[in-house]
């Protein structure tokens, strides 16, 4: 009775632990290197280009 109970738990912590191992390795992305000038840009208004650019990949998506 003591074997099958120990044989068990080993399988558990075995299949428990690879488990964890697998989720805690998702790659991260690397940092993506903006300039000062791309940086300024986003704080201030967006241009009627961009805007139309945005609505015209909005609809080819399917979206609203």
């Amino acid at each position: 009775m003591k074997k099958i109970i120990l044989v068990g738990l080993a399988i558990l912590a075995v299949s428990t632990s690879a488990a964890l191992a697998k989720k805690a390795m998702k790659p991260k992305a690397p940092a993506a290197a903006m300039s000062t000038v791309a940086q300024v840009r986003f704080m201030g208004q967006v241009s009627a280009a961009d805007r139309a650019l945005y609505k015209k990949n909005k609809h080819d998506s399917g979206m609203k």
